[in-house]
């Protein structure tokens, strides 16, 4: 039972931003643990809970995580960006509130097996979704060595971008690279003596670098925004909680655009394009964990916490 201990990161924040009526639709696009979603599911009593992961064994540990709510919770296997598609195919016009927690679930990161760690070794895999086809041993084997850079350089924002490239594509030469660990020397080989020194696992940012290549993450969070918003009831709240600045940079510019309203040039005397704004801030800026959750979960540090609550119908 340790793990229904577990609590998600920044979990007040999310409920009271989500502002949950009994009655209303709810999606969380990210179940993970099923730690925010037992929270929102507890407040419901004739109302919904739409429960989305694109990793099956999520859902199949929801059956006993949500034990005593599953009469009010659908379980979907999906990825987040295809949130429209999703209530679509349940028959539902929107939801009241949708909650997106874009960090890497616990569980991944513990089973070693899925290949995400670099601390332990397994095969190289880090699909968020083992259904789908491209791994990284595939990226790391398979990938000409510039798009190796780009993405080490872009995802991972490694300033060693091109000499681990360059260290990837000799070493597969001579084999395959298989393994985590195995990576993880390659990676090393390509950094400076003084790299290896720092206090951050040397290998930490090429890891991150493609796993969010091959779980497309960042192209799917803007997909994920394009779909949501508009599908959100008026008065409804979307949550997205991200971990790194990569993902920050696009919740925070698309939510911008929701919430803008005339682009008419500033000479222009009156508005001519007629554009309103869908959503608005609340706050406008994010809201960030309290120094007492950082102790209490170091892997709260970097979360950011953006809100954005659909705008009631624009007065005749």
């Amino acid at each position: 039972m340790s793990e229904f201990t577990h609590r998600p990161v920044l979990l007040d924040e999310c409920i009271e931003a989500l502002a949950i009526r009994p009655d209303g639709v709810y999606l969380d696009g990210t179940l993970g643990r099923a730690g925010h979603s037992r929270e929102i599911v507890k407040r419901l009593t004739t109302g919904r809970l739409i429960c989305v992961d694109r990793d099956q064994a999520a859902l199949d540990a929801a059956g006993e995580r949500l034990a005593g709510w599953l009469d009010r919770v659908t379980l979907v296997h999906s990825n987040f960006d295809r949130v429209a598609d999703i209530l679509d195919e349940l028959g539902l016009r929107g939801a009241d509130g949708m909650l997106f927690d874009l960090g890497v679930s616990s569980p991944q990161l513990d089973d070693a097996s899925r290949g995400f760690s670099y601390m332990a070794d397994a095969p190289l895999d880090m699909r968020m979704d083992r259904s789908e086809g491209l791994t990284a041993a595939d990226v790391v084997n398979t990938w000409p060595q510039e798009e190796l850079r780009r993405i080490l350089q872009q995802y991972g924002e490694e300033r060693y971008a091109p000499s681990i490239a360059a260290a990837i594509v000799r070493r597969r030469q001579e084999r395959p690279i298989a393994t985590t660990l195995e990576l993880v020397e390659v990676v090393k080989s390509g950094m400076p003596a003084k790299a290896l020194k720092e206090k951050q696992h040397p290998a930490k940012r090429s890891f991150q670098a493609i796993r969010i290549a091959v779980n497309d993450e960042l192209a799917s969070v803007d997909r994920m925004l394009q779909g949501a918003v508009p599908r959100l009831n008026r008065g409804g709240r979307l949550a997205v909680i991200t971990f790194h600045s990569l993902e920050d940079r696009i919740v925070k510019n698309a939510l911008a655009q929701f919430a803008r309203g005339c682009i008419c040039p500033p000479d222009f005397p009156v508005c001519v394009c007629g554009r309103t704004p869908d959503v608005k801030l609340t706050p406008k800026k994010p809201i960030l964990p309290s120094e007492r959750e950082i102790e209490e979960n170091p892997r709260a540090r970097s979360a950011k916490l953006r809100v954005a609550e659909k705008l009631k119908d624009p007065a005749p």
